[in-house]
């Protein structure tokens, strides 16, 4: 491969105005046909094989126009003090504002409190009215969310308090904004740090933005071919810039260290193409995995997700090994920084091919033979100190915040607080129980059992009529539990409700279907748990199955993948002390604890994985060559850090800024992703990677190359470290068109 990838990198080194002519091309085409294609569908949020999503795929089918999927918007309205709603004036201006949203821009009904069972509460202090729209959550039209909160306006103005809860202001997520300029603001700078170089810091921005672009266009283009929606794209723009940057950042690294030991550009490019760039393709492979794996969660938002992320990938991988060089070709000799060209230009002995002094220590050679000389003592130190870290992961608890996590300062969360004090914390956490009474003998009276014997549980605080479909075979009737949305008793609850409908089933012949949102939550976190393992199984498995390949190691492979496990599990334990326990809280705007999103720990491992193995195959490898090449082990190690742990570190950098910038966002559960992701990349790869791995390298010594031979003559030799590239002639370069520089 490295043979390959040498000549591919002259290739394109040489013809860089064709290659970058065809980039172009591509890009242009592809953002013709996403400006052309008919828009993506809405890919909602399904749970196939969930008891809530059964029955909530029955709801649309019996209750037919009753936009179930529909957004909604639930006006809390409480008195003044000392006062009821019910009075005269009050109850006036409830219904005043309540019929001057029913006719609106796409509201389907809105319910007046004080015609509807229940929407008062028991001290007539605090009512409730629903609006239904047809547009689903995220989707509601500006002008309707604006009458919606002019209409609370009003109610304010009539000396009411007026709160606006449930998802019809809820913004439909969009992908680029502040947070994605910050961090490529801050990858600008830890660029120009790294390489002093503009020129040099330049490309490895340019040519990510080319390839999330372009990626970016084909999702859009194939969006309503696939499935694909502008949801999709959220994770392959995020992972599309984190890789596009790594992988150029280091091909640029070891471009610039083949100029620095005399090779002329074409040559240099060829060999940071052949070395630098096998590695970034099986670290490209092993991102692929993660994201690919995605698919065995069987959520099918997830899946895409991860299968538009993975196409981004393989898009940066075929940029960092054409258009890089290619663009090397344009800016030759500038990629080192000014002081070393006046340096080169002062030096009347620089003849290209002619060989540089060896590199003298640098930070990184220095730490590694610190490590060295300590070995055993900075492994314990690493793997203790992440195991404390990771401590607080034991008490991991898994929901789907909702309006209670909000900052008091949205409206939402104030609803929330208000139906929580006028009716109890399970109101805003409703469950909706489907009574299927097709085929029995008295509908009626089935209904009326379900709704009694769900009614008698503990934890129940009461239960609406059941309400029939036009058919008259399907009941709806919602429970109200004791306890709020989130807490584990609701949980509880829910699995008795499901307890109880096989001996409802034998007593009544009805069927009953726990639902709702609360319910949904419940069921999404459930299967989400069960899916973890197996996704680590899979993901983990392959991707050791691929270090085999790149490293020719057991032990080094298995050694990444545990250190990746410690790293994940501490930045999970972060997690649970910030965003659980309440630890650091107030540092960084969380108002509210409660349990870990459902989706973190698989975004992490899918995500951060990835990441992880960059490091270890950019680092590993370049040890691995200098032990190739006839290094001892310990030497390897310096070898590697001396060249390759500055561009690690500045890959680390970047992408702990970038995730960093979303703490500072409102939302707390991309605050949530922000905190986990940032810390498991300053874990993974400043104590695994930087200071673990060299430990256990160090311990290991020869052992850690060693392969039974058996297994060295089954598994393809794909030469990551170059070693045949020093057996491979220069070529010289074609007539047509000038290398010189």
């Amino acid at each position: 491969m490295a043979t390959f990838l040498y000549r591919l990198g002259r290739w394109a080194f040489v013809r860089r105005r064709l290659v970058a002519l065809l980039w172009v091309a591509v890009l242009a085409l592809a953002g013709v046909l996403a400006a052309k294609a008919p828009a993506a569908p809405d890919d909602g949020f399904s749970m196939p094989g969930t008891e809530a999503q059964k029955a909530f795929d029955l709801m649309n089918e019996r209750f037919p126009g009753g936009h179930a999927d529909g957004a909604s918007a639930r006006l809390v309205f409480v008195a003044p003090s000392g006062q009821k709603i019910t009075a005269g004036p009050n109850q006036q201006a409830v219904e005043k504002t309540v019929a001057e949203l029913a006719h609106g821009e796409q509201v389907t009904g809105a319910v007046d409190p004080f015609k509807m069972p229940g929407a008062v509460s028991k001290d007539g202090t605090t009512a409730y009215a629903t609006v239904s729209y047809s547009a689903k959550a995220g989707e509601v039209s500006k002008g309707a969310t604006d009458a919606l909160q002019q209409a609370a306006q009003h109610g304010r103005d009539a000396g009411l308090k007026v709160e606006i809860g449930g998802n019809a202001l809820m913004a439909k997520p969009e992908a680029g904004g502040s947070s994605e300029a910050i961090g490529m603001a801050l990858s600008a700078v830890v660029l120009v740090i790294t390489f002093g170089s503009l020129v040099a810091a330049g490309l490895p921005l340019l040519t990510a933005v080319i390839g999330v672009g372009l990626g970016m266009s084909l999702i859009t283009a194939l969006g309503s071919t696939l499935g694909l929606s502008s949801t999709t794209s959220t994770l392959a723009m995020m992972l599309g810039l984190a890789v596009g940057i790594d992988y150029a950042l280091f091909i640029v690294s070891r471009f610039r260290a083949e100029l620095m030991e005399g090779r002329t550009p074409q040559e240099a490019a060829g060999r940071a193409i052949g070395t630098a760039g096998s590695a970034v393709v099986f670290a490209g492979l092993t991102v692929v995995i993660a994201l690919a794996g995605l698919s065995v969660v069987g959520i099918p938002i997830l899946a895409k997700m991860g299968m538009a992320a993975a196409g981004t990938v393989v898009i940066a991988v075929l940029v960092a090994l054409t258009l890089v060089p290619a663009l090397l070709g344009f800016i030759g000799r500038r990629a080192l920084p000014r002081k070393v060209r006046k340096a080169e230009r002062d030096d009347r002995g620089d003849t290209p091919g002619r060989s540089r002094p060896v590199a003298k220590e640098n930070g990184g050679a220095r730490w590694a033979r610190f490590i060295l000389r300590r070995p055993l003592g900075v492994l314990l130190l690493g793997v203790v100190g992440l195991g404390v870290l990771a401590a607080p992961a034991l008490d991991l608890r898994l929901g789907l915040p909702g309006d209670e996590s909000k900052p008091t300062s949205t409206t939402q969360r104030r609803a929330y607080d208000l139906l929580s004090e006028g009716f109890g914390p399970g109101f805003n956490g409703p469950l909706t129980v489907m009574v299927d009474v097709k085929g029995t003998k008295d509908p009626k009276s089935a209904a009326a059992e379900v709704e009694k014997d769900i009614a008698a549980l503990p934890g129940v605080v009461t239960v609406t009529p059941p309400m029939f479909n036009k058919a008259g075979d399907t009941a709806l009737l919602n429970a109200i539990p004791a306890t709020g949305p989130a807490e584990s008793a609701t949980k509880d609850l829910v699995h008795t409700i499901r307890g109880h409908a096989a001996g409802l089933k034998a007593s009544t012949g009805a069927t009953v279907l726990v639902s709702g949102t609360t319910a949904m939550n419940i069921d999404v976190s459930q299967k989400l748990s069960d899916a973890l393992l197996p996704y680590l199984a899979v993901v983990v498995g392959l991707a050791v199955l691929l270090l085999l390949v790149v490293f020719r190691s057991i032990l080094v492979p298995l050694k990444a993948a545990l250190g990746f496990l410690l790293s994940v599990a501490a930045a999970l334990g972060a997690v649970v002390a910030v965003f659980q326990w309440g630890w650091l809280a107030d540092l960084i705007g969380v108002e509210q604890t409660g349990p870990v999103m459902s989706m973190m720990p698989i975004f992490m491992i899918g995500v951060v994985f990835g990441l992880a193995m960059d490091y270890e195959v950019f680092l590993v490898t370049r040890i691995r060559e200098g032990f190739v090449h006839g290094e001892e082990p310990g030497e390897a190690i310096v070898t590697g850090f001396r060249h390759n742990a500055r561009v690690v570190t500045a890959a680390a950098f970047i992408m702990i800024a970038v995730f960093a910038g979303f703490i500072g966002m409102s939302e707390p559960m991309i605050k949530m992703m922000g905190l986990g992701l940032a810390a498991a990349v300053a874990f993974d790869a400043f104590v695994v990677r930087m200071t673990i791995v060299p430990a256990v390298l160090a311990l290991l010594g020869r052992r850690a190359w060693w392969l039974p031979r058996w297994l060295d003559r089954l598994i393809p030799d794909v030469d990551v470290e170059g070693s045949k590239l020093h057996t491979v002639a220069p070529e010289p370069a074609p007539a047509r068109e000038s290398v010189t520089v």
